[in-house]
Parts: C-alpha cells; sequence; structure tokens
C-alpha cells in the first residue's frame, strides 16, 4: 500500500485553534520579559560578546563535577532532610564561624535553598506580611521587588547614586516607619560593585537598634571583593546578625550558576519561620550536589582564592577600557564593572545598550533597568566573569568606538 501524500494528511488534521482561558488579573503586572534575556536574545541574534548577563563562560573545577558524579554512582539520589544535607550544613556553618566569628547551629540555623534567588522570595515570604513596608536600595537586583510585592509588601525606595552608589544613612533613617518590617541589602553590590564597609553596617546597626526590624542580606558576591578588603558579611556584627537572614551562592562561588544552590543562615527563631515556606516551596534541593559540595567544600582554597582570581579579570578589563572613551566607575567587589558612556553618547541607557549590541558587538545591561521608574546616570554595566580571551575580544571591540 501507498503511503499516504502529505497532502492528504494536511486535508483531514483538524486545525488548530488557539486556547481561551479565562481572565486572570495578574499578580505581577508591572513584570516583563527582563532585561536580561532582550539583550542576551540580541547578543546572540547579533554575535554579539555577552558582558551582559552574569554568568562564567569557562568551565568549573572538573574536581565539584567528579564529586557531583559519585555522589550519584553512590546512590544519594532521594530525598534529603527538608532543610538540607546534614554534612553540609555544618560545613557551611564552620566555613562562616572561621570567616566572619558568628557561630550558626547547622541543624537549627542553616537551610540549603534552591539557589540565592528562591532563598530571597523564601525569606520575603516568611517576614512580611500585607502592608508591611520593605526599604530596598536602587539600583537593585530585579527579583527583589516582585517578591516583596508577592507577599503583599510594599517596597519603599532609596536611591543610590553614580557615581559611588554608596549608602544615604540620612534618607534611610528618615524612611524609618512604624510599618518597616524589612530592610533588604546586598554587599557586594549588583550591579554597581560597591561594598559596604565596617562604618556602614556600624550606621545601619544605630538606626535599627531598639526596632524590631529584619534584615535579608544577599551575599552572594562575598568571595568577591578587591584590593586587599575584607568582605563585611553581616555576621561580623551580633546586633544584625540577630535579625538577618543571611544569603548566599554556590553557584557564583564556584563557577556553577546552573546549579541553583544557595544556602540562608539565620537564628533559630528566623530560620523556623523560614523553612514554614520552604517546605511547601520547594520542599528541598538536589540530594547529588548537595553531597558533591560537602565534599568539595574540604579544601577551602576555591573560595578563598576567588578574589585573586576575578582582580585579575577586572584588572585585565579596567586597563583595557582606560584606553577607550569609555569612564571607569569605581569596582570594589562582584565581577561587574560599571562605566559611564556620556562622553560617546546622550542616548538613553537602554538605547545606547541596544547600540553597542547590535552595532558594535558588546552586549551589556543598562543600569537604568534596576531602577523602578526611570533615572538615566549614562552608565551601563558589563560582566567580566569571562575567559581573558573573550574580555580581550570585547576590548578590541570598544577600541573602536
Amino acid at each position: 500500500m501507498n503511503a499516504p501524500h502529505p497532502a492528504s494528511i494536511a486535508s483531514t488534521t483538524p486545525a488548530v485553534q488557539a486556547l481561551v482561558a479565562p481572565p486572570l488579573a495578574s499578580r505581577l503586572p508591572n513584570v516583563g520579559t527582563t532585561i536580561f534575556t532582550v539583550m542576551s536574545a540580541l547578543a546572540a541574534e547579533k554575535q554579539a560578546v555577552n558582558l551582559g548577563q552574569g554568568f562564567p563562560d569557562f568551565a568549573c573545577d572538573p574536581k565539584i563535577v567528579d564529586a557531583v558524579s559519585r555522589a550519584m554512582r553512590e546512590g544519594h539520589n532521594q530525598y534529603p532532610p527538608m532543610a538540607g544535607v546534614p554534612a553540609l550544613r555544618q560545613a557551611i556553618a564552620d566555613k562562616i564561624g572561621n570567616l566572619y566569628g558568628q557561630h550558626y547551629d547547622w541543624n537549627t540555623e542553616i537551610t540549603v535553598t534552591a539557589g540565592a534567588t528562591q532563598a530571597l522570595l523564601t525569606a520575603i515570604l516568611a517576614s512580611v506580611h500585607p502592608g508591611d513596608e520593605v526599604i530596598v536600595f536602587e539600583p537593585t537586583y530585579d527579583s527583589y521587588v516582585p517578591s516583596i510585592e508577592l507577599a503583599g509588601g510594599k517596597p519603599v525606595f532609596i536611591t543610590l547614586e553614580a557615581p559611588e552608589f554608596r549608602i544615604p544613612f540620612d534618607k534611610l533613617a528618615a524612611a524609618i516607619t512604624p510599618r518597616t518590617r524589612l530592610i533588604l541589602f546586598n554587599t557586594p553590590h549588583n550591579p554597581s560593585g560597591t561594598v559596604w564597609h565596617e562604618q556602614d553596617l556600624a550606621k545601619l546597626s544605630e538606626i535599627v537598634a531598639g526596632t524590631d526590624i529584619l534584615l535579608i542580606s544577599d551575599e552572594v558576591y562575598e568571595h568577591m571583593v578587591y584590593d586587599g578588603k575584607r568582605h563585611e558579611s553581616v555576621a561580623r556584627h551580633p546586633e544584625l546578625a540577630r535579625r538577618s537572614f543571611i544569603v548566599s551562592s554556590f553557584g557564583k562561588t564556584y563557577h556553577v550558576t546552573g546549579w541553583k544552590v544557595g544556602f540562608v543562615a539565620a537564628p533559630a527563631s528566623l530560620s523556623a519561620e523560614f523553612r514554614k515556606v520552604h517546605q511547601f516551596n520547594v520542599f528541598t534541593v538536589n540530594t547529588p550536589m548537595q553531597v558533591g559540595l560537602t565534599d568539595y567544600m574540604r579544601d577551602p582554597a576555591p573560595y578563598l582564592e576567588l578574589s585573586g582570581f576575578y582582580q585579575k579579570k577586572r584588572d585585565l578589563f579596567r586597563e583595557g577600557l582606560a584606553g577607550t572613551r569609555f569612564k571607569l566607575l569605581p569596582c570594589e567587589g562582584t565581577y561587574f564593572q560599571c562605566v559611564d558612556y556620556s562622553a560617546i553618547s546622550d542616548m538613553s541607557e537602554s538605547d545606547f545598550a541596544l547600540w553597542l549590541t547590535g552595532e558594535i558587538g558588546v552586549a551589556a545591561i543598562p543600569v537604568s533597568a534596576f531602577y523602578h521608574e526611570p533615572h538615566e546616570s549614562g552608565v551601563v554595566r558589563f560582566c567580566f566573569a569571562k575567559k581573558d580571551d573573550t574580555l580581550r575580544e570585547a576590548l578590541a571591540r570598544l577600541a573602536k568606538i
């Protein structure tokens, strides 16, 4: 029997009709496609060097992959405890104690999370009730405000101004009201690359003293602080630590952003509330990666040497940019370098980033994308967590401007 002709198949196949869903009022009506998705797609289309989205283009240490593979082969493939593999929580608590002097109980005060973004959302949902105010500093990482809104909270914005992006503590103190439930901040700071200093945390401690205000300290770039400075974790400051959820990420530290494994350190009473949400949010985090990370953490060198590793890349990138028309802004931490392009163009930041990607072949992120309403500083952000050859290619293209 002859096979049916394609046309005969088409003629008997019913037309596909789009499904029409019932109306749904959006919980996040102001959220669309993120700038990271837009710029990465454009970079791929234009074959641009992608210095926009913050992830490495180089491989992680093969030893950590071997550790996870070994964990799988040894049968660590079923649910772990809700709060995380005990040995990993012990390793995290030991690391925090050794680095910052705050000794958390691994069993009641450390929780392994599905990345930092889940940790942030869970901490906010556990802390914020409808109508509560949450102070955030902008430019602010893009998940903060949607998470606050999902909890029914009200974001209260304090603007950090280029080029220094320092905290205006007078404005912070003035923003405190009886409805303030939480202050959410990020050090080292994405996108600006600034870090909080010891005196900054001392001022914060003075402001929150005598209140019940909680803190979320997003410290995912804790091991990327440069020029001999130390990371000022809130774990170093007992008055702050007692009211804080500290969030960090193995993805940033070990060059495995796609693994989405992080952790939260918080006092037992805060951790208990955090885990109430966590157990119904993700319940727990994949077992073999937790076991593999536990094994890999036995050697502290990868995180102790990370600042030096990235400082070399920062210095390479800054030295190259110094010969261009861009003006370098300070970069004390993270793997992001912000630049002022006002000597090149008077375009808006979004338009300049689109032009830079499409015409010059280097993708960047407009810093204006990190504000809740239009705010132009003439600044874009590059990511230097890339191979040296990638950075050199980008610099060669930028030098032509």
